[in-house]
């Protein structure tokens, strides 16, 4: 059939004009104007940290007069609060939240599940039981209300809360290596070492006394208020070198995000990035959580509100979740500080009820 009566068929002339502006110009332009809103987004993240970071430094039970603080450096009451405390408190915050987000960000990039982070791989979990064995069984424990480790062997306890994190990741990706796994199979997996470290944890303080039970559930908590300046240097020496080879490997994630299938017709080793991103990312995780205790969620919710805001392109989200992720934790350790003043929450418990709903929420779209 012709064209109806009195239809406008445009020439092919016209055709072709209106082609070009849109291949060339307007295609352009469109790019340059998502890279400005992604930058802008990227900026307006530091900034609010920043504010974040600054309005945490105030927070808390004693007033800073920074007068003194300036003045007499180490010598006053309010110095020796900021250095001492305050400061290692806050920049254990940004650090704890900036590697749990970007290593959510990664799982989920090379796993292609949205429900995969630190926590729901067993990671967390995995730490808590190598605390709780040397607590229950070694006598090391933690000074009620003061965050430093006290006992037999207060050593033990950060590098076994490391190595329960790590065990559960080999076990992980030894099992992925030799049978095959797919990427939802490895998830699964996860959860089920985190319910075979949980219940060995559960064993532990069944059977321990009362002093090593209160210093299990303590550390349990969370708390970026407990590291030191040693251990802040410790954590920044790996957050570093695993985030510079994130964005390094970002063309490879942003094939990832089209497919195994894709991604291998790109010239991307699938197996190698996926292998090497899950270990770096525990191995992030695994140092944080060793220091500070369990804290859950951070690195399920900030992948995704960042991937609402300027989608999914890793040049960008990867930079754009760890500001995220530090922004997030600055906050819930303020809050936390805040609530029931002098007294403080353990920042763990806020994190989970944040992440929580949002687990669901997930869950629910994805059986929609």
């Amino acid at each position: 059939m012709g064209p109806e009566k009195g239809a406008i068929r445009p020439s092919a002339e016209s055709e072709r004009v209106d082609m070009r502006p849109m291949s060339e110009g307007r295609i352009a332009r469109t790019y340059r104007r998502h890279l400005r809103r992604r930058y802008a987004f990227v900026t307006a993240l530091l900034v609010l940290t920043g504010l974040a970071l600054i309005y945490g430094l105030q927070v808390g039970p004693y007033a800073l007069h920074w007068s003194r603080v300036l003045a007499h450096p180490g010598q006053s009451v309010e110095a020796r609060i900021f250095w001492s405390i305050r400061l290692p408190r806050v920049l254990a915050a940004v650090i704890v939240g900036a590697s749990l987000a970007l290593a959510g960000a990664v799982m989920q990039n090379v796993l292609h599940n949205p429900l995969a982070s630190p926590f729901t791989m067993g990671i967390s979990h995995g730490a808590m039981f190598g605390a709780a064995l040397v607590i229950g069984v070694m006598g090391a424990g933690w000074e009620g209300g003061t965050g430093h480790l006290v006992g037999a062997r207060p050593s033990a306890v950060v590098p076994a809360a490391f190595a329960g994190a790590m065990v559960g990741v080999v076990v992980i990706l030894v099992l992925a290596r030799l049978r095959g796994f797919t990427p939802e199979a490895i998830v699964l997996a996860g959860v089920a070492m985190s319910a075979l470290f949980t219940a060995a944890t559960t064993l532990i303080q069944y059977f321990t006394d009362e002093t090593a039970l209160v210093s299990i559930v303590y550390w349990t908590f969370g708390d970026v208020g407990r590291p030191a300046w040693g251990d802040i240097g410790w954590m920044i020496g790996v957050f570093v070198p695993a985030l510079v080879y994130f964005l390094w490997q970002r063309w490879n994630f942003n094939a990832l995000e089209s497919g195994d299938e894709v991604a291998r017709s790109l010239g991307v080793d699938v197996a190698r990035v996926r292998l090497l991103g899950l270990l770096i990312a525990s191995l992030l995780t695994a140092v944080d959580v060793a220091f500070v205790g369990i804290i859950g969620f951070v690195g399920l919710i900030c992948p995704h509100f960042v991937r609402l805001a300027i989608g999914g392109d890793h040049r960008f989200l990867l930079p754009a979740t760890a500001v995220t992720g530090a922004l997030l934790l600055l906050l819930a350790d303020a809050l936390a500080r805040s609530l029931i003043s002098p007294d403080i929450l353990p920042v763990g418990v806020l994190t989970s009820f944040l992440g929580a709903p949002m687990f669901l929420y997930l869950l629910w779209r994805r059986s929609a």
